[in-house]
């Protein structure tokens, strides 16, 4: 079947869609985009990253688009779906998909050559839908291996907090990991702090506490970030939001990396060196189990 996507209110074959050479996003980034995992047909926290995409948008600029685009009317067969919430839900169901990776972009839309956010004529609207196998549970039971990145988080940009498409920076911690043979990069702060992955938040384990950098470090309020400090809050486990030094994680009893792809992977090795005993800690694999409860309490069919 071939693969079908949403673009700018309708449902099209992947081979018939069309973005402008000179929309803004493609030009400079201008955009933001939410990453999102479907379990048995049911988007986990669909709700959540629509929120945050909403608040991003305010900081851009793109709020009243975004809102716009946020009411769920009833739709007749054929007409432009303009709910986002209504995209990603026909974009799954049009691929026949039940566990599947979604992504959902937005841009400020086609406009001059220049950056001149004013002559954008409206938003371009992108939902795309894959399927997706997990990771193997041996991988898991593994953990993922870390390495320091020379590229930094600079936690007084506007962007640090936006899951913006301006992504070079993750790119090249990225490419730095896969050139260091390791899983993940680890990101500091302009102020040497701990800040988060190239592609994830981190948490730290030390003395039974559950330990994260907090926003201000320049960290994405990641959604899955988010579900482990509720389920640490709901299993009576003390769990601090705050600057981390580095020196910190290298201590560390257990560390964990979170994403909505990923879930919770444990992170046992950092530049070369095992973190707590090189395997995923007790509070750690608690946290997984949760969290699986979790997706399974919110996506499952009734």
């Amino acid at each position: 079947m071939a693969e079908i996507i949403y673009l700018n209110g309708y449902l099209v074959p992947r081979s018939k869609a069309r973005l402008s050479p000179f929309d803004h996003g493609f030009l400079y980034g201008y955009g933001l985009f939410e990453t999102m995992r479907a379990y048995n047909g049911h988007i986990f926290r669909l709700d959540r990253h629509l929120t945050r995409l909403r608040r991003s948008a305010q900081s851009l600029g793109l709020a009243r688009n975004v809102i716009a685009m946020s009411r769920s009317p009833e739709y007749k067969e054929g007409e432009a779906k303009q709910s986002l919430e209504t995209a990603c839900r026909e974009t799954l169901k049009a691929n026949k998909l039940k566990d599947a990776r979604l992504r959902l972009t937005i841009s400020a839309g086609e406009g001059d050559m220049t950056p001149a956010p004013g002559t954008c004529s409206g938003l371009t609207i992108l939902v795309t839908a894959k399927n997706f196998v997990p990771l193997p549970p041996q991988r898991y039971e593994q953990g993922f291996k870390a390495a320091l990145s020379s590229v930094h988080r600079n936690s007084q940009s506007p962007l640090s907090r936006l899951k913006s498409t301006c992504y070079l920076e993750n790119i090249l911690a990225r490419t730095e990991a896969k050139a260091a043979g390791v899983d993940e990069a680890i990101m500091l702060n302009e102020r040497g702090h701990l800040a988060e992955g190239s592609i994830s938040n981190i948490f730290l384990v030390s003395q039974g506490m559950l330990i994260t950098p907090s926003l201000e470090s320049g960290v994405l309020p990641g959604i899955t970030r988010e579900a482990v400090l509720e389920i640490a809050q709901a299993s009576n486990i003390k769990a601090v939001e705050r600057e981390v030094e580095l020196k910190e994680l290298t201590l560390a009893g257990e560390a964990l990396i979170t994403n909505s792809i990923l879930e919770i992977m444990p992170l046992t090795s950092f530049d070369g060196k095992p973190i707590g005993a090189g395997k995923p800690g007790e509070l750690t694999k608690n946290l997984m189990a949760a969290y699986r409860k979790l997706v399974n309490t919110e996506t499952e069919v009734s």
